[in-house]
């Protein structure tokens, strides 16, 4: 995202989401719970599913594609797995319960599962890994989407959504190892901060029908067709991301979808393995995870100004920095929450304690 305009301390960003959200109709828990992780998201400078995506969010509920007042129930539950229906809410408060489940149970059991349907967006997949991980556990986390967008190798239409995966696992004295990635090239809402920042995307992200190489942000976002990751591997890493997050739980399976009607459907899946019921202790593994990836950034660099680096470094390194010196609010998306809060009825707090960028 630009970083432009005023800084925006942590506490007052994810005070306005969560305004945005009760005055949606959210309850104060939940308005809370989603909240927090938008913002946690942004000050790892995960800017695409963070606060940003409450325009995606208000249309949803206008549409009747999101539940502001869901009755998340769960539907079976079997010792070291789970099923957890979202009743059409948002993801973050399903999936957060999912963490904490699939923790609690590993703990018990050495590894547990638990996947939603009936879910929607829930932010970024590294929050629930890394929150397994900072308990000691393994944690891993994938959601489908409800949007189809990854085009099959060698198709010219898409049929899979973006469909992240994350993966974290604990080290010994420092922040755990945090992989977060889609599985196509580019995430729907890196185009999306593109065309805010008015700037092309990449050749190879997107494609236009002719399967030519398509550089306009705002025309791939209107005829989404992405490019997975890698190729054939990542379209099949896409492909396994819909049959945990989708097939298992029971949520709508994007290429099958015809027509969106009622609430989205999305599914997720979440997974926890406790170390120490394996190896038969915590302290060892994470005390040999911390030895693999230190030794993974000694290695000589092509570029001596650029260390090499683990998965988890940039977003740690961003949250450092941006929960000292606050988070940076673009001018277009100050814009777009200024009309968000307008139409709420609500004030808009991000100016009160903003200092220029």
């Amino acid at each position: 995202m630009t970083q432009t305009g005023s800084n925006v301390p942590a506490a007052i960003w994810r005070r306005q989401a969560a305004d945005i959200l009760s005055a949606w109709g959210l309850s104060a828990d939940h308005a809370a719970t989603t909240a927090g992780i938008l913002t946690e998201a942004d000050l790892m400078g995960i800017d695409s599913h963070g606060i940003a995506m409450l325009a995606l969010y208000e249309r949803q509920l206008q549409e009747g594609g999101a539940n502001p007042r869901p009755d998340i129930r769960i539907v079976h539950d079997h010792a070291a797995v789970a099923l957890i229906d979202a009743d059409g809410g948002f993801g973050q408060v399903p999936s957060a319960m999912a963490a904490e489940m699939a923790g609690d149970r590993a703990e018990k059991f050495g590894i547990a599962a638990v996947a939603i349907r009936n879910s929607n967006h829930y932010g970024a997949a590294g929050i629930y890994a890394r929150r397994l991980a900072e308990r000691g556990l393994i944690g891993l986390s994938t959601s489908s989407v409800w949007r189809s967008a990854i085009v099959p190798t060698g198709g010219l239409e898409p049929r899979l959504g973006t469909n992240p995966i994350a993966f974290a696992a604990p080290c010994a004295g420092q922040r755990p190892f945090l992989l977060d990635m889609a599985t196509s090239t580019a995430a729907i809402g890196k185009l999306k901060l593109a065309e805010r920042a008015d700037r092309p995307i990449p050749a190879g992200w997107a494609l236009d029908r002719q399967g030519a190489p398509l550089l306009d942000p705002a025309k791939a976002l209107r005829d989404t067709l992405l490019v997975p990751l890698g190729g054939h591997k990542r379209y099949g890493l896409a492909t396994m991301v819909e049959i945990l997050s989708s097939t298992l739980s029971g949520a709508a399976m994007t290429p099958l979808r015809e027509a969106l009607a009622g609430y989205h459907d999305v599914g997720h899946f979440v997974m926890a393995i406790d170390p120490a019921l394996i190896r038969g202790s915590r302290e060892e593994f994470a005390a040999e995870m911390s030895r693999m990836v230190d030794a993974l950034r000694a290695t000589p660099a092509r570029n001596r100004s650029v260390p090499v680096m683990v998965a988890g470094d940039p977003e740690y390194r961003c949250e450092d920095e941006r929960r000292a010196l606050g988070i940076a609010l673009p001018h277009k998306l100050e814009r777009q929450l200024r009309d968000i809060c307008d139409r709420a009825g609500l004030v808009f707090r991000m100016a009160e304690e903003a200092v220029p960028g």
